[in-house]
């Protein structure tokens, strides 16, 4: 039986093997999961808004795209992940509300800003399930770094 690691709104956590890392409902959010391409150890954070320029709140790292990934980056490495071996499976960022205004795309700025600190970072995106307009749940498991997107309407998605 493996044991459920969940993720919450603007955190991040890692995990061994015989984990899993849960985030649940997904919609303009991005799950980031980044995980050592030999095995043992993963990690997931779940940001809510690009960067922190557009938000009130700005403590806590794990609720931007930039900061967030560069703290997981830094707990990965303190858990003994050599950086080189980091690669990410990201999922979300969802068009939740029709609208004109990119302004109000969080989803599609989400994804980008995520992309755009992975590449920074040198960690290549090995798989993704992003935009759409729908939410979803991720579950990404430690021991075979696979990453499966459920969601109401549509079929489970492994990546």
């Amino acid at each position: 039986m493996m044991e459920n690691v969940v993720v919450g709104i603007a955190e991040g956590k890692i995990a061994r093997n015989g984990q899993v890392l849960v985030s649940y409902a997904l919609g303009s959010c991005v799950g980031v999961c980044l995980y050592d391409r030999r095995g043992s150890t993963a990690g997931m954070v779940h940001i809510i808004l690009p960067t922190k320029s557009s938000a009130v709140q700005q403590a806590n790292p794990y609720k931007f795209a930039d900061e967030g990934i560069r703290a997981l980056i830094d707990e990965m490495v303190k858990a003994g992940v050599p950086r080189i071996r980091l690669a990410a499976k990201i999922a979300g960022g969802a068009k939740m509300f029709s609208t004109d205004n990119i302004r109000w795309e969080i989803g599609q700025q989400n994804v980008e800003a995520v992309k755009r600190t992975l590449a920074e970072e040198r960690i290549p995106v090995t798989a993704e399930d992003t935009g759409k307009n729908y939410g979803r749940t991720i579950y990404f498991y430690v021991d075979e770094s696979k990453l499966e997107v459920r969601t109401v309407r549509h079929k489970v998605v492994v990546l």
